[in-house]
């Protein structure tokens, strides 16, 4: 059968638009094009068009029964000791899936907490134009609004990832997307792992087999082995485990990024299999790359 996943789980559209979109800056006919750029696109594209819509979200979530748990997000205090670039690029990306979380479970005020720290590292890392007191206020208009929550969260990470582009900022673009994945999986396996209704939930994660080697490619190209070598590191161990995990009935699905419907279409005859084991395995290993990021 075909099946089609959206793989990213709770990182939600927050996050998804401040990976890079398929096309760079603007370019004359007669420009060269550069081979590696167009393959950091391709990795980016597959990690992209992998986040769930906030509908399919808040579905996964509500399959696993799981409850709003706020103990395991970045508290929006730890913001204020993120200082170097790569802290607050990394932290940006981990406050905005936090953020997705949030709203996704309707709790307005600390989405607006979590709004307001995303803007004071946009700030510091001279991302103003994106984030700004305009996207507080028309936030604060929709807080009992979820669908408008999301699309304001959506447009403004946009923006964001326009003006990285636009500044030839695709190293900080790059370090977001990383700690928004991070966080992701992070939360995922905690929901997965506290709820015993988690078949969708574990699937997913499971899913992340087919894009980490994509993240790990687009930080390779932007020079992540020489500025987080040790989250690298760490991050390729994970995807040896991740290796490990063997899929049924076929030994290899084929990953196709449609950028015209914005999705991760994968091709295959049968799923991936997550034992218990892998699945605490994963949590283990992930749990530690995050708190190297937040702590």
């Amino acid at each position: 059968m075909k099946l089609s996943f959206k793989l990213n789980l709770i990182i939600a559209v927050a996050v998804s638009s401040l990976l890079f979109s398929c096309k760079g800056n603007s370019k004359s006919d007669t420009d060269e094009v550069d081979p590696t750029a167009v393959e950091n696109q391709s990795k980016a594209a597959k990690v992209f068009y992998a986040i769930p819509s906030p509908s399919e979200l808040s579905a996964i979530i509500k399959a696993t029964g799981a409850n709003f748990n706020k103990s395991i997000l970045n508290p929006p205090a730890n913001q204020s000791k993120y200082t170097s670039i790569i802290q607050m690029s990394m932290n940006l990306g981990v406050y905005g899936a936090d953020l997705s979380y949030t709203s996704t479970f309707d709790q307005t005020q600390e989405a607006m907490a979590y709004m307001g720290v995303c803007k004071k590292l946009a700030d510091g890392l001279g991302i103003t134009g994106a984030i700004n007191e305009n996207t507080v206020k028309r936030m604060e208009k929709n807080l009992n609004n979820k669908d408008s929550l999301l699309s304001i969260i959506s447009d403004t990470y946009l923006e964001t990832d326009v003006y990285l582009k636009n500044n030839d900022r695709a190293g900080v673009s790059a370090l977001v997307v990383a700690g928004g994945w991070i966080e992701g999986l992070y939360i995922s396996t905690s929901i997965a792992e506290q709820n015993a209704k988690n078949e969708a939930i574990i699937k997913r994660i499971a899913e992340q087999k087919l894009i980490l080697e994509n993240l790990i490619g687009l930080l390779e190209s932007n020079e992540a082995d020489e500025n987080i070598p040790e989250i690298m590191t760490d991050l390729k161990a994970l995807k040896g485990v991740f290796d490990n995990i063997k899929m049924t009935e076929v030994p290899e699905a084929e990953v196709k990024t449609d950028t015209v419907n914005k999705k991760t279409v994968i091709g295959s005859n049968g799923e991936l299999s997550l034992s218990p084991e892998q699945l605490k395995d994963i949590s283990t290993r992930i749990t530690a790359i995050r708190n190297k990021i937040v702590n």
